[in-house]
C-alpha cells in the first residue's frame, strides 16, 4: 500500500487548538460496521452503546512534561524535546538551536547535550529526572497545536485515570472520559480495566517510505497485568466484546496476542507492532479513537479496523459535519 492512500485534506480551522471545558461534551461519530450506519452523538452518550459484560480497556500511561526551553552559556536559545529515556538521567532527544555542550535551564538546572551521527543525547546533572522535568519542562503539545502549553494543559492533556509516568504524548482517545462517566459505564455492568503503553516517538514518527509495509515502528514499553489478560481471555471464550480505548491500547493487546507465551500471568515487554490494512485483529471487537493525522500510523491502524475506503468515507462525513480533529478534537466509536 502507498503512503499517499492515507492522505486527506483537512481545513486548518478544524484542528482543535484547545480542549473543551467539559471532557465528555465532545462530539462522537458512531459507526456500526455491520449495518454501515453512522450516528452523530456526544461522547457522554457512549454509555448507550456499551452493554453488560463488555470489557473496556484503558491506557493508564501518564504524560511526562518533556518539552524544555534553555540557553547556552553564550545566551543562545535551545529547545529540547525528549523522546526516549535511555538511562536514569540520559534521554534521546530532538534539539533545536544546540549542538555539543552545556545547556542551562531554570532553577539552576543544567544538562549536557551531545550529538552523535545525527542523533542528540542529553544528560541531566541530577538523578531524579522526573522531579527535574516537573520543575523546568512543559507538556509536549503536538506541533499542530499552534500555541505554547500553559498551566491548564498540565491537567487537560492527561486522562483522568493516568497513573504511570512514561509517555511523551497522551493516549488521546481517553481524554474524553470523566470519572463520572466511567462510573456510569461500570454501573451498567461493563468491566473496566487498565494496561500501560508508554506512548513514544514511534507512534507519531513520520512515515517516510512510499511503500508503508517497509516502515518500521520503534519499540514502546507496555505492561499487561494479570487481571487484564484473564478478563480478555474469558471474554473471548464467552463471546463478549473487548473494546479498546485508543490505538495504543489496541497495539498493546494485539502485541500480546501475537506473543508466544499465552500462559503468562502478566506481560512486560516492548511493542513494535505496526498495524495497517490487511491485518487481522486477534482480540479487539470495537474501537474508540480520535481523528488522526494524514499519513500517520494511527490512521493506518484505524483503516485496518474499518477498511481504508470506509475510513475515508467516515473522515469525509466528519469534515462535512464540522468535527474537531486530532488530540483535543472529537472522537469516533467503531462497533
Amino acid at each position: 500500500m502507498r503512503l499517499s492512500e492515507f492522505d486527506y485534506h483537512l481545513p486548518r480551522q478544524q484542528i482543535a487548538q484547545y480542549p473543551l471545558s467539559e471532557r465528555d461534551s465532545s462530539r462522537l461519530l458512531v459507526f456500526h460496521k455491520r449495518q454501515k450506519r453512522i450516528e452523530h452523538r456526544t461522547f457522554k452518550e457512549i454509555v448507550e452503546y456499551l452493554q453488560s459484560g463488555d470489557i473496556l480497556i484503558l491506557n493508564n500511561t501518564k504524560v511526562l512534561p518533556v518539552r524544555l526551553h534553555g540557553k547556552k552559556p553564550t545566551g543562545g536559545r535551545v529547545e529540547v524535546f525528549l523522546i526516549k529515556e535511555l538511562y536514569p538521567n540520559t534521554w534521546k532527544a530532538l534539539v533545536r538551536g544546540g549542538r555539543n555542550g552545556i545547556v542551562l535551564f531554570k532553577h539552576g538546572i543544567s544538562a549536557y547535550i551531545k550529538r552523535n551521527n545525527g542523533t542528540f543525547y542529553i544528560s541531566f546533572c541530577g538523578d531524579n529526572v522526573k522531579e527535574i522535568l516537573n520543575k523546568i519542562a512543559v507538556m509536549p503539545l503536538p506541533p499542530y497545536i499552534k500555541r505554547e502549553a500553559d498551566e491548564s494543559d498540565t491537567q487537560s492533556y492527561q486522562t483522568v485515570y493516568a497513573e504511570k509516568y512514561g509517555a511523551i504524548a497522551a493516549p488521546t482517545a481517553g481524554l474524553h472520559f470523566t470519572k463520572e462517566l466511567l462510573e456510569k459505564i461500570k454501573s451498567k455492568g461493563v468491566e473496566v480495566y487498565s494496561l500501560t503503553l508508554h506512548i513514544g516517538y514511534g507512534t507519531f514518527k513520520p512515515v517516510l517510505v512510499d511503500d508503508i509495509k517497509t516502515h518500521r515502528m520503534e519499540e514502546e514499553f507496555y505492561e499487561m497485568p494479570e487481571a487484564v489478560i484473564n478478563a480478555v481471555n474469558k471474554a473471548k471464550a464467552d463471546g463478549r466484546r473487548v473494546i479498546a480505548v485508543g490505538t495504543s491500547v489496541t497495539r498493546a493487546i494485539e502485541a500480546y496476542a501475537l506473543g508466544e507465551d499465552k500462559k503468562a500471568k502478566s506481560v512486560v515487554g516492548s511493542a513494535s507492532i505496526f498495524i495497517y490494512p490487511g491485518y487481522r485483529f486477534k482480540v479487539i471487537d470495537a474501537l474508540i479513537t480520535n481523528f488522526h493525522l494524514p499519513k500517520s500510523t494511527p490512521i493506518m491502524l484505524a483503516s485496518a479496523f474499518t477498511g481504508l475506503t470506509t475510513l475515508k468515507d467516515l473522515y469525509r462525513e466528519a469534515l462535512k459535519e464540522g468535527y474537531r480533529f486530532f488530540s483535543y478534537g472529537d472522537a469516533m466509536l467503531i462497533i
